[in-house]
């Protein structure tokens, strides 16, 4: 069955209004997405089939992958044997790769998952550093995305131009122009597009205002635990004209922090705290990673990228990537389009680094969402919310399972303690619900 054609939500005076996707029959879409740049490149059709399945079964909606991938993807072969293009000329793509990238696309869509798919990597239009070469130019860059257009005109395809790199002079501005121009020509307008910047900034800085950029897409990083996100989304939430925004790559799962192979690796914590942050900040969706499977490493073909140290296959099974689409859910058990950054509904202290709280609610005031990544007391302004009563619920990020605290008159501040647990990095969601509303546990969705 073919997958619904994505929108960006649009309708005058609704508090959602161009700040989330929907689908072409305006039922809110929850982008979760996943990083698997090399996954045109480097893995078989047995292989991605593997990786395929095991997202779908974790509930992911979005695989971000590379047609011209980072690692030599114009002179190292696929793994039958073939190269993206005659002579590194965009003009001249070669049938046999892409008909691998028609097969893995055609799966994905078997399994009902939309490709975010990257034409090329940075590096072939702005080097800066890898391998490059750079081999566009706004002329071939322009027929490239018009070939691309026209192949996955009828696929459920997101485009995300950029690949890790910035805008940084007019050239580059009129390559990426003219690929979005030239994508927009093949496929009829029917495919969202945004941009992925390099680590610590946003596709706002430099092309917010370009027509052709339907969502901003941020870059967070693995620079540094505890990295503020929630900050990088909310400069893009207040921009004019209103786009919706996402972190489309924070910190991966397994990444040496600092890109420092000798330093700690970031852990689910770290992974969920960041995925916590950027919704409540007010972003329409969010992106997870993994460090050994963006690259796909296996010790027994590849020299592993800053310190890959478990194969990829065995890498699927690192916690987080189960308990993001408990974030996912909690987010569609509430109505999505209503969703509001608000911390003005924490009356203690916000915190900073490690023990920062995020909340958003309902504009309608039928529900909060409070991020707690410690056990510390929180106390709350209910005065935020509306009707007599709340129902409050812990949501466990870890699990996906709610446990009700209680109905309380909806008056004043009160005051909440998270529940008891010796594991380190726990975290919990706080949620208040409009008694009237009488909506599900957090999590579970209609």
């Amino acid at each position: 069955m073919r997958l619904p054609k994505l929108r960006v939500f649009q309708e005058p005076s609704h508090s959602g209004s161009g700040r989330f996707l929907v689908t072409e029959r305006g039922t809110p879409f929850f982008y979760l997405g996943d990083t698997a740049w090399e996954l045109f490149h480097r893995l078989n059709r047995e292989e991605a089939e593997h990786y395929l399945r095991d997202r779908a079964r974790k509930g992911f909606t979005v695989i971000q992958a590379v047609v011209l991938a980072e690692l030599d993807g114009l002179g190292t072969p696929n793994p039958y044997g073939h190269t993206p293009l005659h002579e590194n000329d965009p003009t001249r793509p070669n049938e046999a790769y892409f008909q691998h990238v028609d097969a893995i696309v055609n799966l994905a869509e078997s399994l009902r998952l939309f490709v975010g798919m990257l034409p090329t990597w940075g590096d072939k239009f702005n080097k800066r550093w890898g391998v490059g070469p750079e081999i566009f130019t706004p002329e071939n860059a322009r027929i490239y995305g018009e070939f691309l257009g026209r192949r996955y005109r009828n696929k459920p395809i997101i485009w995300i131009l950029g690949g890790d790199r910035p805008v940084e002079n007019e050239k580059h501005r009129a390559i990426v122009r003219a690929m979005a121009e030239g994508l927009r020509a093949g496929d009829e307008g029917a495919h969202l597009i945004t941009y992925h910047p390099m680590g610590g900034m946003s596709s706002s800085q430099a092309l917010h205002t370009e027509p052709w950029l339907d969502f901003n897409m941020l870059q967070s990083g693995h620079s540094h635990r505890y990295h503020p996100n929630d900050e990088m989304i909310e400069r893009d939430y207040s921009l004019q004209p209103v786009k919706p925004c996402m972190d489309g790559e924070p910190n991966y799962e397994h990444h040496p922090i600092g890109f420092n192979p000798e330093n700690e690796r970031f852990v689910a914590f770290d992974v969920r705290r960041a995925t916590y942050l950027a919704l409540f900040a007010g972003a329409h969706g969010h992106t997870y990673g993994c460090h050994e499977i963006w690259q796909f490493y296996d010790p027994a073909k590849h020299q592993p990228i800053t310190g890959a140290r478990l194969d990829w296959r065995s890498a699927l099974q690192l916690p987080a990537a189960s308990q993001v689409q408990y974030a996912k859910r909690l987010v569609l058990s509430r109505p999505m389009l209503m969703r509001v950054p608000d911390q003005s509904l924490i009356r203690s202290e916000v915190g900073t680094g490690r023990t920062r709280i995020r909340a958003a609610r309902g504009a309608d005031g039928s529900y909060a969402f409070l991020y707690c990544p410690h056990s510390a007391p929180i106390t709350v302004g209910l005065d935020r919310l509306e009707g007599r009563q709340v129902v409050a619920w812990w949501y466990d990020p870890r699990t996906g399972k709610a446990q009700q605290i209680g109905t309380f008159d909806r008056k004043g501040e009160r005051t909440f303690l998270p529940p008891e647990n010796a594991e380190p990095d726990t975290d919990w969601v706080l949620v208040l619900d409009e008694q009237g509303r009488r909506y599900p546990p957090p999590g579970r969705v209609r």
